[in-house]
């Protein structure tokens, strides 16, 4: 006699985890946290006016060096979005590849010469940039090694990293993406 569950044998709730990657839990609990900390910046503001609008002036208003950070930060996450949607080993995949690498160099170096959140020093976001700097040599190594898992792994954690989560926490309410996109 075979034991009654309350889930089909070929679905449990373990292996409804073990098929999500790594990075997509990491992803989830980013957004967790973005969310929960948005709603307290934002219940701080009696009634807040947010709406989906493009202002540059407040991109205009600030210094070169954030300037540059975010030129080579934008360029780093659309071309990193080409990379990975891409078929892989597609014609331009090098090209566009050593173009990533150099334009996550910039943003993290540029950032380096950005400070502002824990006053005149560097916060613990700039361990992000010292890792990628650290990080790109390697996995550009693993590409010449052909050891190309090592590469994907090493690069999409870098662009989910330093792209994806890091640039979430710039939209937080108050800060210069978020009052380029979206206050009045």
């Amino acid at each position: 006699m075979t034991a009654k569950t309350a889930f089909p044998p070929t679905f449990s709730p373990h292996a409804l985890v073990r098929r999500v990657p790594g990075w997509g839990w990491q992803l989830v609990i980013a957004l967790g946290i973005y969310a929960v900390v948005s709603h307290f910046i934002l219940r701080a503001y009696e009634n807040p006016d947010i709406r989906f609008r493009i202002d540059l002036a407040p991109y205009f208003a600030e210094p070169s060096a954030v300037q540059i950070h975010v030129i080579a930060a934008l360029s780093a996450f659309f071309i990193g979005l080409v990379l990975l949607l891409a078929p892989k080993g597609f014609g331009l995949h090098r090209t566009l590849g050593w173009s990533w690498v150099l334009a996550m160099a910039v943003t993290a170096t540029s950032s380096f010469f950005i400070t502002g959140i824990m006053g005149d020093v560097y916060s613990p976001i700039h361990a992000i940039s010292a890792w990628t700097l650290l990080g790109l040599p390697f996995g550009v190594a693993a590409a010449r090694r052909r050891d190309i898992k090592k590469h994907r792994q090493q690069m999409t954690g870098m662009f989910l990293g330093a792209m994806v989560i890091a640039g979430l926490f710039t939209f937080l309410p108050g800060r210069l993406m978020w009052q380029i996109f979206f206050t009045a």
